[in-house]
C-alpha cells in the first residue's frame, strides 16, 4: 500500500473484494512468469508441469472474474507485492547459471513458495466468502484452492522422486 493511498475495510464484502483483487493480480502476474519457468526447466516433466499449471492459472483468472461478477463488481486487481517478490526470487533462479539439475530443484522451491502463498490466499478468501453469505463465490474459490493444493503436491512428488535425487548426484 502506497504512502498516499487508503484502504477502507468496513465489511466482509470489502475484505473479500480486496482479497480477490490481490489474488487476481497474483494470477495475472503468474500467467507471465510460468512460461519463463517452463523455458528455464531442463527436466521435461517439470517443464510440462509448469505448462500445465499455466493453463490452470488462466482458468483461475477467469474464475476470479466470475467471482467478482457474482458479487456485482468489476474485476479489479490490487497490487500483490508478495507475488511480485516471489516472482522476483523466481527470476533470480531463471537467470542463474550452473548445474541444470540444481536449477530445476531451485525452480521447484520457487514454485512451491508461490503455491503456498496462493493456498493461504484462496483459503482465507473462501472463508470470507462463506462469512459474507456468498456460497457460489466460495465454491469457485474452493475449486482453485483444490488445484493449488494438487499442484503443490505434484511439485513435492516430482522433487522427492526425481529432481532432488538428480540434483544430489
Amino acid at each position: 500500500m502506497g504512502l498516499f493511498t487508503t484502504k477502507e475495510l468496513n465489511s466482509m464484502e470489502d475484505l473479500l473484494c480486496d482479497q480477490l483483487g490481490d489474488l487476481y493480480d497474483a494470477e495475472q502476474r503468474l500467467t507471465k512468469a510460468l512460461p519463463k519457468m517452463a523455458k528455464a526447466a531442463s527436466d521435461s516433466k517439470l517443464k510440462a508441469g509448469f505448462e500445465q499449471h499455466l493453463k490452470e492459472t488462466e482458468g483461475q483468472v477467469r474464475r476470479l472474474e466470475e467471482a467478482f461478477k457474482l458479487l456485482g463488481k468489476d474485476a479489479k486487481a490490487v497490487t500483490c507485492n508478495a507475488i511480485k517478490g516471489l516472482i522476483s526470487e523466481g527470476e533470480e533462479v531463471i537467470n542463474a547459471s550452473g548445474d541444470p539439475d540444481i536449477k530445476d530443484a531451485a525452480l521447484i522451491a520457487a514454485a512451491q513458495r508461490v503455491e503456498h502463498y496462493e493456498i493461504a490466499g484462496y483459503g482465507c478468501a473462501r472463508n470470507f466468502a462463506l462469512r459474507n453469505g456468498s456460497k457460489s463465490v466460495a465454491a469457485l474459490l474452493q475449486e482453485t484452492l483444490d488445484e493449488e493444493k494438487a499442484t503443490d503436491q505434484k511439485l513435492t512428488e516430482m522433487a522427492e522422486s526425481s529432481i532432488n535425487p538428480k540434483a544430489s548426484h
